[in-house]
C-alpha cells in the first residue's frame, strides 16, 4: 500500500496523539449536566443496518477503543466513560428516533452521525435536549446552516471537499466532467457546490448533472445520459452501494473515462459492488482511513487486537470524536452543556489523526484535510 504524509496532518501529529485522561476534579456548579454521578455516557448514532451497514461497526469500534484507552487510564473528571450506541440505518425517521433514545439514556455528549440526511433531523432533538454533538463522519453545509451552538464537525464540510474535487479535476487535465448525486443532503451539497466551482473554470466544462434515486438496481437512465453527454470525468458524490452499481453500469455500457467518487463510497464494499475489474483506478476524495494514516501502524494493531477486525472508514475520527469530547469536558471541569460547548470552542492546537484541532466560529474544521485515494486491488490507497 502506498504511504506518504496525509495533507493537512503531519507524521509527528499521528505519532503523538494524546489521550484526553484526567484524574479528579469536581463539577461545575449548574444545569444542564448528568449529575455528577456515575459514568459519563456519550451516544452514539451511526447506522448498524441498511445500505450503510459497512460502516457502523468501524465508528463505533473506533469510539469504544478512545473509551478504553481514557478509563484505563483514569477516566475524566474522576470518571468512567461508557458508549451507548443506537442504529440510524442512514434513515431520518430511524435516527430521530435513535437520538431520543440517547436523549432519554442521559448521554451528555453526542459522537455520532454518518450520513448528514439522517444527522440532520437529530440536530434539534439534541438542541432541544441540550446535548453537544461532535459529528465525526457527516459533513454537508446544512448541518451547520442553523448555527446552532451545540454542532461541531469533526469531518472536512462538503464545500472543502467540492474544493478538493475541483483541484485535482483541473490537474488532471479533463475537460468534460459529468456530476452525478443521489438526491440526498450531503451528496446533492458536495455536487452543486463542485458544479458551481467548476463553473467558474474556463477550461472545464459541466456536460451533464444527475440526480437519481438511491436504493435503485437500475441506473441505466442516468448511465445513457452521461455517455450522450460524452464526458472525460464522472464525479459521484453518493453512497457505495449505488456508487458501486453506477460503476458497474457505466463501464459494462463502455466508459472508459476517469471516475471519482466522495468520501460516501470509500468502502471496500463500493469495490465489491462495482467488480474489482471496474474498479480499479477510480479515485475518491476522501480525508484520512486507518491505512492511509503516516504513522498509524500502533493504532490500527490496537484496533485489530480490540476487535480482531480491521478498522475501516470512520474508525478515527469517531475515536477522534471521543477523545475531543473528553478533552472538552476535562477542560470545563463540568459536564454541563454550556461549560462543555464553551471548552470546545477554545480547544486549539489538540493533536487529532487529521491535524491540530481547531474549530472555525462556525464549528467546522479550519483545514479540512481531504485528499485523493485511489483504488488498487480490493482497498483504497493514496494517489501519487
Amino acid at each position: 500500500m502506498i504511504r506518504k504524509t496525509w495533507i493537512g496532518a503531519t507524521a509527528a501529529v499521528a505519532l503523538t496523539l494524546t489521550l484526553s485522561a484526567c484524574g479528579g476534579g469536581g463539577l461545575a456548579a449548574g444545569g444542564g449536566g448528568d449529575g455528577g454521578k456515575g459514568d459519563i455516557r456519550l451516544g452514539m448514532a451511526a447506522p448498524l443496518s441498511g445500505s450503510s451497514a459497512a460502516i457502523g461497526p468501524y465508528m463505533k469500534n473506533g469510539a469504544q477503543l478512545a473509551i478504553d484507552e481514557i478509563n484505563a487510564s483514569g477516566g475524566v473528571l474522576g470518571r468512567k466513560l461508557e458508549l451507548v450506541a443506537e442504529d440510524d440505518a442512514c434513515d431520518p425517521r430511524t435516527a430521530a428516533s435513535a437520538a431520543a433514545k440517547l436523549v432519554t439514556e442521559g448521554v451528555t455528549v453526542s459522537v455520532g452521525g454518518y450520513c448528514s440526511s439522517a444527522t440532520l433531523p437529530t440536530l434539534s432533538i439534541f438542541n432541544k435536549a441540550d446535548v453537544p454533538m461532535i459529528i465525526p463522519a457527516a459533513n454537508s453545509n446544512d448541518l451547520v446552516k442553523s448555527k446552532l451552538s451545540n454542532v461541531f464537525l469533526l469531518n472536512g464540510t462538503g464545500a472543502q471537499q467540492a474544493q478538493a474535487a475541483v483541484d485535482f479535476i483541473k490537474s488532471s487535465g479533463s475537460k468534460a466532467v459529468a456530476l452525478a448525486d443521489d438526491n440526498t443532503s450531503y451528496s446533492k451539497d458536495i455536487s452543486t457546490r463542485t458544479g458551481e466551482k467548476l463553473g467558474a473554470v474556463g477550461s472545464v466544462k459541466i456536460v451533464d448533472h444527475e440526480s437519481v434515486t438511491a436504493g435503485e438496481s437500475d441506473y441505466s437512465a442516468a448511465v445513457t445520459s452521461i455517455l450522450n453527454a460524452k464526458p472525460d470525468f464522472v464525479y459521484w458524490t453518493g453512497y457505495y452501494q449505488e456508487g458501486g452499481l453506477l460503476i458497474k453500469q457505466l463501464r459494462a455500457a463502455g466508459y472508459s473515462g476517469k471516475i471519482m467518487v466522495a468520501d460516501g463510497s470509500v468502502d471496500e464494499q463500493m469495490i465489491s459492488i462495482a467488480g474489482a475489474a471496474n474498479a480499479q483506478g477510480v479515485l475518491a476524495t476522501m480525508t484520512q482511513t486507518p491505512q492511509t494514516i503516516a504513522g498509524g501502524e500502533k493504532w490500527i494493531a490496537d484496533y485489530k487486537a480490540a476487535f480482531k477486525t480491521d478498522p475501516g472508514p470512520y474508525s478515527t475520527q469517531s475515536y477522534d470524536a471521543v477523545r475531543v469530547a473528553a478533552e472538552a469536558i476535562k477542560n470545563a471541569n463540568s459536564t454541563k452543556s454550556s461549560d462543555i460547548i464553551a471548552a470546545l470552542e477554545k480547544i486549539d492546537g489538540f493533536p487529532i489523526f487529521s491535524g491540530k484541532l481547531k474549530f472555525t466560529p462556525e464549528h467546522t474544521l479550519s483545514e479540512g484535510g481531504f485528499g485523493i485515494l485511489v483504488v488498487q486491488g480490493n482497498t483504497f490507497a493514496l494517489n501519487k
